[in-house]
């Protein structure tokens, strides 16, 4: 609207007779023009009048007396004027002309150069200029579109109406309407019905400008006020009286102009509730889908059971890297999809001025991340108890094949034993068979003696599997047992016997003292062979370098012993030749035999061999597990390598993220574009992980459990990798969230880059979040006025309660990027969509569900019928529908 003033500005800085005095000059002045504004200036005061029941017939001289003038200003204005003076004299008649301009300069508006004498005396230049004044005050000057001058608000209109419409192109209020398409588009535009604008054709501009003039006097009330011929045959017609009749139009289509526009205003919303409602349902989805994906995982990584058997382990250990590598990656890549949809969605409901979107109970984005750290602790936990079963299981192996060997190496020394010990033969014998068995039973004391560690062996190699809890406890105790038991039963029988012989010992008193010394060294020298041929098969268990390299250096150690040895087996040996000749020599019967032991001189030989046989193989086996050691530690310094490169790079990219994240330098574009090309980076750095993922799965093959080149674990490398793409998804979608806050409501670069600027300077610690003491300097920085008195703190609580609804001590900058946004932009209320359905319901306190589905599209027309609750007011129509509370909840204002 006007401000009251000098309103001929707002035309063309010049009055109507300035105007027409320099086109003269200029000669731009068509006396056609003349014609035509009598013309049409005549018919629009007709148009008027004929509501007071009279109209002029010629406008120079019926409004000389100035009458008909104040009359037609009543009527356009609603309002009294003075009373005229009914007189016929000349000053009765500009006395009236006076009351009627008095009345137009009172509008604001100021007449230059025309005087009621003019007026009086017929002048018609100075009359039709006073009417083009009228017209433009009280026809013309409310159009204001964009805030543009009336002349510049009807045009935009006449172009926005008619852009869809071919051979349309209006640029003027002349030479754009001269071939009648332009009256016929705006007709068709707003009543479709009344005009085929298929049918009309650029070539025939007078039966258009019939037509639209036809159709504009029979169906809108729009009386002709342009002549078709004048307009065709004027190379440029007057566009004072085109904008005259154009402006008629445009009032005549006010209201449908006001429907369109509440119209349009309420579809804007509800497709903005519509898509929220969407990406509300598909947040639910995902989120019950995650959900119970996890649910259903935890069992799994919660389970202990196996079947106690390396392999069962191994399989269990597999089956988890492939959960790792196939099956939760995709679920990574969905919970980040799931907190960008969470984050686009609240964004879009604080941007639409909606109430903040609840998930139900459970599917928060905190419960979400409660589950999903639940879920890592339980695959760390998993993990951790498949190596260390792993490593249990094989020590269990490793014990029971030792149990086994050493148990049957015993049970093959015992067999024959107790039947040997339980005979009678020594009651028989000579003196020197008795004096042999006799010795023959104290070096079998001395070797049983000798065997007591191999028992105490086997015992506590059976107490540690059943501490350990080994499978087949049961055959290994029970066998156990038995070797105890016949242990037992052997000790009591030597006893039994070394009491007998002992009772025949008066008997016996040669000794053969070579085969004696014969059964003395021999029976030694035998065990240390036993033993060392024990040790030379014996199996063993390493993990380190270390290991390895001190049963090497035992292994050694013993070789180093082999020398003095063989000085005992050539003694031996010799005792036994020295025997065999005295007996020869003697010719002593039965003289061969050894009453003392039964080793022979060929059993210490073949041990020998074998001990000698066994000790490059022995070489062989630890040179084996030498380089399986060293191909450990190379497996070591590979994955250290690589894992010492990929740590810090991860930590590299986690650093620039977050700097990017802080909003420091550049635009939010460059923001996201720098961003992008991080995720970029990030995914083409994806082999070297891939890469560190198959040396880790070497290690763990190769039962690799700690390596001291690295303090990174897979572990640790893979929740940084996830959390590194995590940064980048939720920064990008940040960035993305602040462009749509930026581009929605109207806010600048500038004033976000001040914005961002702000909340760094105060964030110090850069944790993305103000403290409220923080939060305040910060509005003061940016020239928010908040008070130190407790009007001021009143003031400053009720601000933090906007932007930290949860009342959780601190400010995130989405939060503060919102209040700020909406503290310097307007967003659409519950009471503007409340007056655009008012234009719709004609002013009605209800609407009825045909008058919507006339007005908006179908989709949008079922949305609202469906949604609003029945009108209960008074004088309520069966089918009513309560469009304001249904305005009011879209706001979360109400609960529907």
């Amino acid at each position: 609207m006007m401000e009251n003033g000098d309103y001929a500005v707002q035309y063309g800085e010049e009055s109507y007779m300035e105007q027409e005095e320099e086109w003269e000059r200029e000669g731009l002045l068509d006396p056609a023009w003349e014609k035509q504004q009598k013309k049409t200036f005549t018919a629009w005061c007709n148009s008027h009048l004929r509501k007071a029941g009279t109209s002029i017939e010629n406008i120079e001289d019926d409004f000389r007396n100035g009458l008909k003038l104040m009359l037609l200003l009543e009527v356009i204005s609603g309002e009294t004027l003075p009373k005229p003076d009914r007189g016929k004299m000349r000053f009765h008649k500009i006395a009236n002309v006076n009351k009627a301009l008095d009345f137009i300069a009172s509008k604001g508006v100021k007449l230059v150069s025309i005087g009621a004498e003019e007026i009086v005396d017929g002048n018609l230049k100075m009359t039709l200029g006073m009417i083009w004044t009228i017209i433009l005050r009280f026809a013309i000057q409310d159009i204001s579109v964009e805030e543009m001058t009336a002349k510049e608000g009807l045009l935009l209109w006449c172009q926005r109406k008619t852009a869809p419409y071919k051979n349309v192109n209006v640029q003027n209020f002349h030479l754009s309407f001269k071939d009648g398409l332009a009256f016929c588009a705006l007709i068709h535009r707003h009543r479709p019905d009344l005009i085929d604008y298929s049918k009309l054709s650029k070539d025939n501009p007078l039966e258009n400008l019939n037509t639209a003039f036809d159709v504009a006097e029979k169906f809108l009330d729009i009386p002709r006020m342009l002549d078709p011929d004048d307009l065709i045959n004027t190379p440029k017609p007057d566009e004072r009286a085109i904008m005259t009749y154009v402006s008629c139009y445009y009032h005549a289509f006010q209201g449908a102009q006001q429907a369109e526009t509440a119209a349009n205003r309420i579809c804007k919303v509800l497709k903005v509730n519509q898509e929220n409602e969407r990406l509300m349902e598909e947040y639910e989805r995902l989120a019950s889908d995650l959900l119970e994906w996890i649910r259903r995982t935890m069992p799994w990584l919660n389970s202990r059971q196996t079947d106690s058997t390396l392999a069962g382990v191994q399989k269990k250990l597999e089956e988890y890297r492939t959960y790792r590598r196939k099956h939760k990656p995709p679920r990574v890549e969905q919970k980040a999809k799931l907190e960008t949809n969470f984050n686009t969605l609240q964004t879009k409901l604080r941007l639409s001025n909606r109430p903040a979107y609840m998930p139900t109970e459970g599917k928060m984005v905190s419960d979400i991340a409660n589950s999903w750290k639940g879920l890592e602790h339980a695959e760390k936990a998993f993990e951790e108890w498949l190596l260390a079963e792993t490593m249990r299981l094989e020590r269990l192996e490793h014990l029971a094949q030792k149990f086994k060997h050493k148990a049957d190496t015993h049970e093959d020394w015992t067999k024959g034993k107790e039947e040997m010990l339980q005979s009678q033969d020594y009651r028989n014998c000579k003196l020197n068979e008795l004096k042999a068995l006799k010795k023959k039973h104290e070096a079998f004391e001395s070797d049983l003696a000798a065997h007591q560690d191999r028992v105490e062996q086997i015992a506590a190699i059976a107490q540690e599997l059943n501490t350990l809890e080994y499978h087949d406890c049961v055959s290994v105790n029970a066998r156990c047992q038995r070797i105890c038991d016949q242990w037992d039963r052997l000790g009591a029988l030597t006893q039994h016997r070394r009491q007998g012989l002992d009772e025949a010992e008066r008997i016996l008193e040669k000794i053969d003292l070579l085969h004696l010394e014969f059964a003395k060294r021999a029976a030694p020298f035998n065990n240390w062979l036993d033993g060392a041929r024990e040790d030379l098969v014996d199996m063993f268990i390493v993990h380190t370098m270390e290991e390895i390299q001190g049963l090497i250096q035992a292994h050694d150690q013993f070789k180093a012993t082999l020398g003095e040895a063989d000085k005992e087996f050539n003694v031996i040996v010799g005792l036994v030749r020295d025997a065999e000749a005295i007996v020869k020599q003697e010719q002593v019967p039965g003289g061969l035999v050894n009453p003392y032991t039964t080793l022979t001189a060929d059993a210490i030989s073949r041990k020998w061999s074998e001990v000698r046989a066994l000790v490059p193989q022995r070489d062989q086996t630890l040179a084996n597990e030498l380089r399986k050691q060293q191909n450990n530690e190379m497996l070591r310094r590979q994955f250290a390598e690589k894992a010492n490169a990929v740590g810090p790079w991860i930590e590299r990219q986690m650093d620039a993220v977050t700097a990017i994240g802080m909003g420091i330098s550049g635009s939010l574009e460059e923001q996201l574009h720098r961003l992008k090309e991080y995720e970029q980076a990030v995914y083409a750095y994806k082999p070297s992980i891939e890469e560190l993922e198959k040396i880790h799965q070497a290690v763990q093959e190769s039962m690799v459990f700690e390596n001291r080149y690295t303090h990174y674990t897979m572990e640790t490398l893979r929740v940084g990798w996830e959390q590194l793409l995590t940064s980048i998804n939720r920064n990008i979608n940040e960035v993305e969230n602040q462009i749509l806050t930026r581009d929605s409501k109207g806010i600048t670069q500038e004033q976000l880059t001040e914005f961002r600027s702000s909340f760094n300077h105060f964030d110090k610690n850069r944790t993305g979040r103000l403290a409220p003491e923080e939060f305040k300097s910060c509005l003061v920085s940016l020239g928010y006025s908040i008070g130190k008195d407790k009007q001021g703190d009143m003031d400053f609580q009720r601000i933090l309660a906007v932007v930290d609804p949860n009342n959780s001590g601190y400010v995130q900058f989405d939060a503060f990027l919102d209040f700020m946004t909406r503290e310097s932009t307007d967003t659409d209320t519950a009471e503007q969509v409340i007056d655009s359905f008012r234009i719709l319901a004609s002013d009605k306190p209800y609407i009825l569900p045909d008058e919507l589905r006339r007005e908006l599209p179908p989709d949008q027309a079922e949305y609202c019928i469906q949604r609003m609750p029945p009108y209960k007011g008074p004088n309520a129509v069966p089918g009513a529908l309560d469009y304001m509370s249904f305005s009011t909840a879209l706001y979360g204002e109400s609960d529907l």
